[in-house]
């Protein structure tokens, strides 16, 4: 009797060993996905021309008509919240690392996965729509990956003059006789070269509370995020009307538009940082 408990008491130690060691050797259980769902009110964006019969068709608050071709944005500068308070960032200064194009027309850009995450139980995320303005300059030596992928020819995501990224670019038609709608936001700079200061900041910190707490360790979570573009044209901030033309009013594509102009998209997308600190996003589950 005296033998069997010592060999109960062994295989205890043994097991308990062997699962703790399992969970450290298996890093997939560090891992933290963020898992992106783009909709418009509740119904998953489906993109088409200006001819589709398929494409989702939506209607703003001010009634006009319109639906998506393009619509992709950028995710940086994510941090965790643990239930204490205090944040894990997640390679904030890394743009390789740390940030990538959601891009609606690649299935496999709507789930970020986060690896090496730190153990812990995570009550809230936080996340820049855009990059913050310390990085959003052209790097192509110090980021090389996030460089090739904001600037290949299906993404597209830098702006023309080369200052900085593209941070939302939404192109589509909009009202009954499908006029062009091309939406660009992103941080602008005024002076002349050698001479740039900061003119509008588009950067947006996104902060959202989870469904659920996240375990992260011995889970490898799942956090559901849905980005809910009704918001672009009928956002808590603002209600927008498309228009095309060369007024100082007219906001439909991106090269006519006054920066003042995107701030009104900015602020229905990202929050204006004050009373809106989410803008479209929301979280919809966390599966563990």
């Amino acid at each position: 009797m005296q033998n069997f408990k010592k060999y109960f008491i062994a295989a205890t130690a043994a097991l308990a060993f062997v699962s703790c060691s399992s969970d450290d050797d298996n890093p997939a259980s560090n891992n933290l996905t963020l898992e992106f769902n783009n909709t418009f009110k509740t119904t998953t964006i489906v993109l088409g021309d200006a001819a589709s019969t398929s494409a989702t068709a939506n209607t703003s608050a001010s009634g006009q008509v319109h639906h998506f071709s393009e619509l992709k944005y950028v995710i940086s500068n994510i941090r965790l919240v643990k239930e204490d308070g205090s944040e894990v960032p997640y390679n904030v200064n890394d743009l390789d690392k740390g940030a990538t194009v959601i891009d609606q027309s690649k299935t496999a850009t709507l789930s970020y996965v986060l690896s090496n995450v730190p153990s812990a139980t995570y009550k809230q995320i936080k996340f820049g729509l855009g990059i913050k303005q310390e990085q959003n300059t052209l790097d192509q030596v110090r980021f090389p990956k996030f460089y090739a992928l904001a600037g290949a020819n299906d993404t597209q995501m830098m702006w023309e003059w080369g200052t900085g990224y593209r941070f939302t670019k939404v192109e589509g038609f909009y009202d009954t006789d499908n006029k062009t709608m091309s939406i660009h936001t992103g941080s602008t700079v005024e002076g002349t070269a050698g001479a740039y200061t900061q003119g509008v900041n588009a950067y947006r910190d996104i902060t959202l509370n989870l469904t659920t707490n996240a375990i992260v360790g011995s889970k490898a979570p799942k956090i559901k995020i849905n980005a809910d573009f009704d918001k672009m044209l009928s956002g808590k901030v603002n209600t927008i009307t498309l228009s095309t033309g060369t007024g100082m009013s007219d906001n439909a594509t991106p090269n006519i538009h006054t920066a003042a102009q995107m701030v009104k998209f900015v602020d229905n997308l990202g929050g204006n940082g004050t009373n809106d600190i989410s803008g479209m996003f929301s979280v919809t589950a966390v599966e563990n």
